[in-house]
């Protein structure tokens, strides 16, 4: 089992969409729980009122967002026509996370950061590493900062290289919460992996492709020249693909 923790609250995984089904005019055509990927909205009408003069039968919703099964896409957020969903941002509690790492079921780590700057994140390490030799994986989720990627993770990895144990993986994360949008967002991501192949101070660990793999994936790899089955000398990527959670992953594995 892993353990996701952000380092800042600004990350577009760590939200929950929200709104008061009450405040939705009771013709509206839902366009929320029709474009919602995880069936987290739910909006029924109902009759209310004493059907009197004084206090007539009238429609109102009521459900709204499932908080459960929400994960933060925020694809409700602009097709409201009312304007009346919200995102609400959290930030994950490390003395709780600390304690959930030394857990027997708990394997790794997903630590999602923003490339912002290391503050944040070394406060979070800090808060954790006293823990984190019970995990046998560390991920970093980030998205491309630019030309300063490369160096912020540079950063990162001397925070982290006097407490891992065991492996570590940098997840691209080229279009944050974009997996099964079309062909632009895989191209971001790929994008993302180009440029890191690119780097030969690049810090060590796997890389995993994430934030905009879909359908589309596989043929941007191969465009790309980055997607082979095998090893050759000298070559650098080593490819496996596997499904997890119905999701499509691509791990690549750095050859040094």
């Amino acid at each position: 089992m892993a353990v996701s923790v952000n380092d800042d609250c600004r990350d577009l995984h760590f939200r929950k969409a929200e709104f008061d089904p009450e405040d939705c005019p009771p013709d509206c055509s839902k366009p929320c729980e029709k474009v919602c990927p995880a069936d987290a909205i739910s909006l029924e009408s109902i009759m209310v009122g004493e059907h009197t003069q004084s206090d007539p039968l009238h429609d109102k919703l009521k459900g709204g967002v499932l908080t459960e099964r929400c994960y933060g896409c925020g694809r409700c957020l602009p097709v409201c026509p009312y304007d009346r969903i919200r995102a609400v941002s959290y930030v994950r509690d490390p003395t709780t996370t600390s304690e959930l790492l030394k857990r027997n079921d708990v394997d790794a780590i997903e630590i999602h950061t923003t490339g912002k700057g290391t503050d944040t994140f070394n406060t979070l390490w800090n808060s954790l590493s006293e823990s984190i030799n019970n995990v046998k994986l560390v991920a970093v989720s980030m998205p491309d900062v630019g030309e300063s990627t490369v160096d912020f993770m540079n950063a990162l990895y001397a925070i982290m290289e006097p407490h891992i144990q065991g492996y570590n993986l940098w997840q691209l994360d080229g279009r944050p919460m974009s997996g099964d949008i079309g062909r632009g967002a895989t191209r971001e991501t790929v994008s993302f992996a180009v440029h890191m192949a690119s780097v030969s101070e690049r810090p060590p660990g796997f890389y995993q492709l994430g934030g905009g793999i879909n359908s589309y994936t596989i043929d941007c790899l191969k465009k790309a020249g980055l997607f082979q089955s095998t090893t050759f000398p000298g070559h650098l990527f080593l490819t496996h693909l596997f499904l997890s959670n119905m999701k499509l992953h691509l791990l690549i594995e750095l050859i040094f």
